[in-house]
């Protein structure tokens, strides 16, 4: 896995020079965010998986535009969004606006999820396959633009600039979607995270 920027883009540059065999090497820590955001996006695992697969390519002929301002994985994830929504056009369906747009953006204070998020979770619990299973069905179960805000920022651990740049909205959206994400997830999940959440009183959900 290439976790160093600078290796990152001398990789870049190789493949683009002609070494195509490091393209894998490139592309491979990508791989499931990739296939996370088509599948959050599509619906279909083997509509995803083809559409990773396009992802890939264009990623691989468009390398030399790659400047630099963005990370990688965050301009690669961009370009897996636009295959997304560019074959949900084909399709006819008519993509999930955004939820509450008008508010998206607006700062102030928002109520916190009372109960602790899943990575606070003893790793234990969440081995379980009941408690797993539940997890996933319930992030399956949340509106589009929350899912994708979810799978990026817990799920993959992008950070909120890299959020953004990846779906295409602010910086502020993603923090207000974030929110709302977790509250809804609160309320599916709450009954059964109660066991195991750390005895701890007021403890808020990770980060915003």
């Amino acid at each position: 896995m290439l976790a160093n920027p600078e290796l990152e883009a001398e990789c870049i540059r190789r493949v683009i020079a002609g070494e195509r065999h490091l393209f894998h090497n490139l592309i491979r820590p990508c791989e499931r965010s990739i296939y996370l955001l088509l599948l959050s996006l599509l619906k279909n695992e083997a509509e995803a998986e083809d559409a990773a697969q396009e992802t890939a390519i264009k990623v691989y002929l468009n390398l030399h535009l790659f400047r630099g301002e963005a990370q990688f994985r965050t301009w690669v994830l961009s370009i897996a969004r636009n295959e997304a929504l560019g074959r949900l056009r084909k399709q006819g369906i008519r993509r999930e606006e955004s939820l509450d747009a008008v508010t998206d953006d607006q700062t102030g204070d928002y109520t916190p999820a009372i109960l602790t998020s899943w990575r606070e979770v003893p790793t234990a619990a969440l081995e379980q396959k009941e408690l797993g299973a539940l997890l996933r069905k319930a992030i399956e179960g949340l509106p589009e633009i929350y899912r994708n805000i979810v799978l990026l920022r817990d799920i993959e651990e992008m950070d909120i600039r890299e959020t953004a740049t990846a779906l295409g909205i602010s910086e502020g959206a993603v923090k207000v979607r974030l929110h709302r994400a977790r509250a809804m997830l609160q309320r599916e999940l709450a009954p059964r995270l109660k066991a195991f959440a750390p005895k701890r009183k007021g403890l808020l959900w990770g980060r915003a």
